[in-house]
């Protein structure tokens, strides 16, 4: 088994779902112009493709059992490069609303896959490695807002060239399960408990990061009275602030230990998000939503490490990761419950004036305070990112 190129593999699957999602969240205002719709009824189109993407995850939770996690993440960036062209080629807004759909399915598939195979790939190397597998979704979706910013006078349907992108993914080298190994129906000793604690926490990030991504260009576009053209600004300086905080996650993680990145990182999001509300021009609004990525940037890879830490233990290596990609599957769906807040809650409340939308994961976010010690690693955990006081 080559460790490295599956490494490499997984790196490359992030990088493609963050640059595809981020190019077509950037151009939200784009289409909301084209079909005419209200902030209310993207909301419910948003709504209908995090559902959807519920049921791809749910979809590859259940598979696990068949088919392995490399596999299943094939099939998910099939899915995407199908997708993409139909909606950011539509003729009508019957087929948008269906590519939409289509690629709802597939986002939910590729998400709970990746992250199948991070976990696995982290096991296999023995120390914690998950923040860069999220830094290269990152650094994806910064490529992405780029691209829409340097296509931002181009026909929209140049976007459909984003689907080359999981194709070239697709033959790269995943890391497969043990010949013969099948995740077997979730057990009923598998400790939901604290597993459910750590999801909690990763509702609050993707809402918190859902807001910023699904609303931020909307917000510069009708609130702050931002140039055409420079949307995406909410967008592209909230990823590179996530990215350098995600390429040093792993190191923060040792030393300070991750109850207290955690918390830190809570308050500076709240404060970020306030910057934000209150913002009396675009250029503020962009300082806030760009020191948000790096108060968030670590919590959704430091989940996923912690539900598989706490889902495998005390399993050998081939039965870890049969259980371990199951679990990883509907614990995937906190993503979704997190999306729904940010992404709908946010419109919603703010559908009259996004200031008022932001305002609701400004103060949510603070949940995170409580929630970071489900983080620490257990009593006669002897890894290396807990720190004395959390061990």
């Amino acid at each position: 088994m080559d460790l490295r190129a599956s490494r490499l593999a997984v790196v490359a699957a992030f990088l493609s779902q963050g640059l595809v999602f981020i190019s077509l969240t950037t151009r939200l205002p784009d289409y909301q112009d084209r079909w005419d719709v209200s902030e209310l009824a993207l909301s419910l189109l948003l709504l209908m493709m995090v559902l959807l993407a519920g049921v791809g995850s749910v979809v590859a939770e259940r598979l696990a059992g068949r088919r392995d996690s490399a596999w299943l993440l094939r099939l998910g960036l099939v899915l995407t490069a199908l997708a993409v062209p139909v909606l950011t080629t539509a003729p009508t807004m019957g087929v948008f609303v269906g590519g939409l759909a289509g690629y709802g399915v597939a986002l939910g598939v590729v998400d709970a896959t990746t992250n199948m195979q991070a976990v696995a790939v982290e096991h296999s190397y023995g120390r914690p490695i998950l923040p860069s597998f999220h830094g290269a979704w990152t650094l994806g979706g910064i490529i992405g807002a780029a691209l829409t910013l340097a296509t931002s006078t181009l026909p929209l349907e140049v976007a459909a060239l984003t689907a080359l992108v999981p194709l070239g993914v697709l033959f790269l080298r995943f890391l497969p399960r043990a010949s013969g190994v099948l995740a077997p129906e979730l057990p009923s000793d598998v400790p939901w408990r604290p597993i459910l604690m750590v999801g909690l926490g990763m509702v609050v990030f993707y809402m918190v990061d859902t807001a910023a991504q699904t609303w931020g260009a909307v917000y510069l576009d009708t609130t702050v009275s931002t140039p055409d053209g420079l949307v995406a600004l909410a967008t592209l300086p909230y990823l590179v602030s996530s990215l350098a905080l995600r390429l040093g996650g792993d190191v923060l993680v040792r030393r300070y230990g991750a109850v207290r990145v955690i918390r830190v990182g809570a308050l500076a999001s709240s404060g970020a998000l306030a910057i934000v509300v209150l913002a009396p021009s675009w250029p503020v609004a962009v300082l806030g939503f760009t020191l948000l990525g790096a108060g968030v940037a670590v919590i959704a890879p430091l989940s996923f490490s912690a539900a598989a830490r706490i889902a495998g233990e005390g399993l050998d290596h081939a039965a870890r990761q049969a259980r371990v990609d199951a679990v990883i599957g509907r614990f995937n769906q906190f993503n979704y419950l997190g999306a729904l807040l940010g992404a709908v809650l946010t419109g919603a409340v703010g559908r009259d004036d996004l200031r008022l939308g932001f305002a609701v994961p400004m103060v949510l976010v603070l949940a995170l305070l409580p929630l970071a010690r489900a983080f620490a690693p257990a009593a006669s955990t002897t890894s290396p990112e807990a720190t004395p006081a959390e061990r």
